[in-house]
């Protein structure tokens, strides 16, 4: 009776899968099917592709950040003595530095010494950026303490200066070369300020994988720095580590209290706020973009329904004179459209996150075919490329198409499920 079977039946299923693999001479739309497939498929493996390597992006930059700087800064609020001198320095640092170390979530606190200085070997010049540390708080640092590449022993710190690769290539040194550093606020003499200068032996070369450190970055003994930038017994910072990055500023009102309550913060959040809030608007706009392909590539099924709608006219009134109520053939219809959008998805899933899994390989692969030179990391401040597959991503793309899939399909269905069998026969 018409009406009378269950929705989804398995006649239901069959039929789908009869039209969806007839051959063209039969009426079916088989060119058409693939042609929809394909184009689902890879329109799905953009979008996973491109959601992994902005992800990779974030998450390369954000431990590349926090790999090598402090997630909060805490400095000496500024005041001026009697004698009318403004001071900026953190006087007790060590006392200042274990009660922060007490802060919960709290994992490092290093007292700082920070300036700009020149630095000259080999007749070459650069500007860098000196921190100075003790030893054992250098080797605290995550990505100094497994960079990418090293040289030297970071042992030896106490006994003269650590310094990027950048800075390295620059000045046209290596391990056991001696550097000279120019600092302009030196001495103060009669004639006014004389620039200070020291010689000291490079003792280890590191790269941590983001330009902008590797090409500034000197690290020196904390002693040593006090002396060479007038910090006598005072430090121009805390750096602090924390164990949740992300939820930083949570704990800047305890970290603060701790330090002594006349110092303020600044965290990596507001140091770089401007890259992530840039990096998290690329990823809405491309997968919008991407999103605009995959209906593009959906519209296809509703064309192809479309025609094996036309095609399939008689078999449609023959299987309502039969019995089958409007809901079966749309049913039957749906099942060919989303079948198709289903198929194409999990294809595209399958090579997005294969792609993603094993993109050191294939981007060599693209670098050697192009003659090299396709990454350049001081224009983007990290090594290689980066991707990261989340489930979220592969999810949001998984429902994107076959949300559109069956959006689509549903159209061309109901009008199958509409024809009149009566004017389907009439010409037969």
């Amino acid at each position: 009776m018409a009406g009378s079977a269950a929705p989804f039946s398995s006649f239901e299923w069959l039929i789908a899968w009869r039209y969806l693999r007839a051959r063209r001479r039969e009426g079916g739309v088989s060119v058409m099917t693939w042609i929809s497939l394909i184009g689902i498929a890879l329109a799905v493996f953009a979008l996973i592709a491109t959601l992994s390597v902005r992800s990779g992006f974030r998450s390369e930059f954000v431990a590349t950040i926090l790999g090598a700087n402090a997630h909060v800064q805490v400095f000496q609020s500024p005041y001026q003595t009697e004698h009318g001198q403004v001071i900026r320095t953190l006087s007790d640092y060590d006392a200042r530095a274990e009660a922060v170390r007490q802060v919960a979530g709290v994992t490092r606190v290093a007292p700082t010494v920070r300036g700009q200085v020149l630095a000259s070997a080999n007749g070459r010049n650069a500007g860098v950026e000196v921190l100075g540390q003790i030893t054992q708080d250098v080797k605290t640092l995550p990505l100094l303490a497994e960079p990418e590449i090293s040289m030297g022993n970071l042992d030896r710190l106490d006994e003269g200066i650590a310094i990027g690769t950048g800075v390295a290539n620059q000045l046209g040194v290596v391990v056991g070369d001696r550097v000279q550093l120019i600092s302009p606020n030196g001495v103060q003499g009669l004639m006014g300020t004389t620039p200070r200068t020291s010689t000291y032996e490079v003792v280890h070369v590191f790269q941590v994988g983001r330009f902008d450190i590797d090409k500034v970055r000197v690290y020196m003994p904390l002693a040593e720095a006090q002396s060479f930038f007038n910090r006598d017994g005072v430090v121009d910072e805390l750096e602090v580590l924390v164990e949740d990055a992300e939820g930083v500023n949570t704990l800047v009102p305890a970290i603060l209290e701790a330090s002594g309550g006349d110092t303020y913060s600044w965290t990596w959040q507001q140091s770089s706020g401007g890259f992530l809030r840039a990096l998290e608007m690329e990823d809405n706009i491309m997968f919008v973009i991407l999103s605009i392909l995959v209906l593009i590539a959906t519209l296809n099924i509703t064309s192809g329904l479309i025609m094996l709608v036309k095609n399939k006219g008689r078999d449609v009134g023959i299987l309502r004179t039969m019995g089958l109520s409007q809901g079966s053939i749309l049913r039957v219809f749906f099942i060919c459209g989303s079948g198709i959008g289903l198929i194409g998805t999990a294809v595209g899933v399958v090579l997005g996150c294969l792609f993603a899994i094993y993109i050191d390989p294939i981007f060599g692969f693209v670098n050697w075919a192009l003659g090299g030179g396709v990454w350049d990391p001081s224009v983007r401040f990290i090594s290689q490329l980066p991707a990261e597959l989340r489930m979220v991503d592969v999810l949001r793309a998984a429902g994107m198409s076959l949300g559109l899939s069956f959006v689509v399909t549903y159209f061309p269905a109901r009008r199958a499920a509409r024809m009149n069998p009566v004017e389907a026969l009439r010409y037969e």
